[in-house]
């Protein structure tokens, strides 16, 4: 029970990984707001009001916000770069990014007045090598380990941690946005030869976001079947 008395945002908590994590730091013993478009608390993370509503609303349900997991994203449009359409760059910046900085953002001067917090930003093993026709995604995710590096210096004084997880491809609803060639091409870089799983995935990012996880900020933690090389 080790978020026994701790309370937990998770966005994008209605499937895949974010679905995942949330059941299980509520097995464990905390409470759970999940902030998703689709339900729970809905939110739309590209849009800053809606996340200061949320943030209030969630302290209205459970009390205060002790961890922030991060997980809502878009894969955006997979086609090349030449012929990529600015409203799906737009888009996919203004939720993998703009979501994340607003979500942070939010959350910090809560975290900051108890002098605890633990923040898991999901990013993806394409922010590190990049994905060949996903250059939204791809810049987008790369995006948030350095936002999420830069965040836990500042906050290195705390007892607020600020970490990155970079998955490769795991089998969620987030495939559906993607054609099968590009599925394809993620499972040839994967050395282990299958995807990952969100169990696989919650694992990881519910230690981060423990007590646990007491001296690790800053830290980007691959969980790549094998692809990650740096």
């Amino acid at each position: 029970m080790r978020f026994q008395g701790r309370r937990a945002v998770v966005t994008g908590g209605l499937s895949g990984i974010g679905e995942a994590v949330a059941k299980r730091i509520t097995a464990e013993g905390g409470k759970v707001a999940v902030w998703d478009t689709n339900g729970g608390i809905k939110t739309d993370i590209s849009n800053l009001a809606s996340v200061e509503n949320a943030v209030a609303e969630t302290i209205r349900q459970i009390g205060g916000i002790d961890i922030l997991v991060n997980s809502a994203g878009v894969t955006g449009p997979t086609v090349p770069v030449d012929g990529f359409p600015i409203d799906g760059w737009m888009q996919t910046i203004a939720v993998n990014l703009n979501g994340t900085f607003f979500t942070n953002r939010s959350v910090i001067p809560h975290m900051i007045a108890q002098n605890y917090g633990r923040i898991v930003n999901i990013a993806s093993i394409a922010g590190k090598e990049g994905n060949p026709n996903a250059s939204a995604y791809s810049a987008s995710k790369a995006a948030v380990i350095g936002f999420t590096k830069s965040l836990a210096k500042e906050l290195a004084k705390t007892n607020i941690t600020v970490n990155a997880v970079t998955p490769a491809a795991v089998r969620t609803p987030i495939f559906d946005q993607m054609p099968q060639s590009h599925i394809d091409f993620m499972l040839s870089k994967i050395p282990k030869g299958r995807f990952g799983t969100v169990d696989e995935n919650a694992s990881l990012i519910c230690w981060l976001a423990s007590e646990e996880c007491s001296f690790s900020t800053g830290a980007v933690f691959d969980i790549s079947g094998g692809r990650a090389t740096y």
